[in-house]
C-alpha cells in the first residue's frame, strides 16, 4: 500500500470552482447597497427586485413596464413641459424662471432635480427666480419617470419640505405619483447593479 506524503494528506478536498473570491464579494456589496434605494418599502418587494438582480433579469423587467425612452431633449422642451404642469395644477404659485437639463447633478447622490430660488440683482432692484435643475442622466428615461421628478421639484414651489402637504400635492398633480417614485427607484438599482434596461 503506498504512504501518502505530507504533503498529499495535507492538500484540501475543496472543489474551488464553490470558493467565494473577491470579485463575487464586490458584486454582492454592490447589489446590496443599490438596493439601499428601496429602503422603507416592505421587505417582500425588496426580495423580488433582489431575485430580479440576482437572475440578472431586472432590465427586462423594467422594459415591459416601461419600453422606450421620451423624446424630450432640449431644455425648451423640459421648460414647456414643466410650464404645461405648473399652469394645470399650480397657476396661483410663484414664477418658474427656468428649468434646464444639468450635467453637474449626479444621480449617484440622490439627486434627481433641485429647485432653487436664486436672488439676481437688477440695477437697485434684487429679482428672485425660481429655477429647476433635472439631472441630464434622465434625458435617456421613460416619460412617466421624467414626468414624476418635474412633478416632484414643483411641489417644491409651495412645500418646501417633503411633508404630508408635499405628497399630497405631488399626488394632485400625478396620480400615480408614489408608484412612479418607486419605479425610479427600481430604475436606479437598475443602473447601479450594470442591468440598465436603455444602455
Amino acid at each position: 500500500m503506498p504512504v501518502k506524503s505530507a504533503s498529499q494528506s495535507l492538500k484540501p478536498k475543496t472543489d474551488l470552482s464553490l470558493l467565494v473570491t473577491s470579485a463575487d464579494i464586490k458584486k454582492q456589496q454592490s447589489e446590496q447597497s443599490a438596493l439601499r434605494y428601496l429602503n422603507g418599502y416592505r421587505p417582500d418587494v425588496v426580495e423580488k427586485i433582489r431575485q430580479l438582480v440576482d437572475a440578472n433579469a431586472l432590465a427586462a423587467h423594467f422594459l415591459t413596464r416601461y419600453p422606450k425612452i421620451h423624446d424630450v431633449r432640449t431644455d425648451k422642451a423640459l421648460y414647456d413641459m414643466a410650464i404645461t404642469l405648473k399652469n394645470t395644477y399650480m397657476r396661483q404659485s410663484d414664477p418658474l424662471a427656468k428649468v434646464i437639463f444639468d450635467e453637474k447633478i449626479s444621480v449617484s447622490h440622490h439627486a434627481l432635480g433641485l429647485h432653487s430660488y436664486v436672488n439676481r440683482r437688477q440695477g437697485n432692484k434684487v429679482k428672485a427666480k425660481n429655477e429647476i435643475r433635472i439631472a441630464a442622466h434622465l434625458k435617456h428615461v421613460p416619460f412617466e419617470l421624467l414626468q414624476m421628478v418635474v412633478v416632484h421639484e414643483l411641489a417644491h414651489l409651495r412645500e418646501k419640505e417633503h411633508n404630508k402637504a408635499f405628497y399630497q400635492l405631488c399626488s394632485f398633480m400625478l396620480a400615480d405619483y408614489h408608484q412612479l417614485e418607486f419605479d425610479m427607484r427600481v430604475w436606479l438599482v437598475a443602473e447601479e447593479v450594470g442591468q440598465s434596461p436603455y444602455a
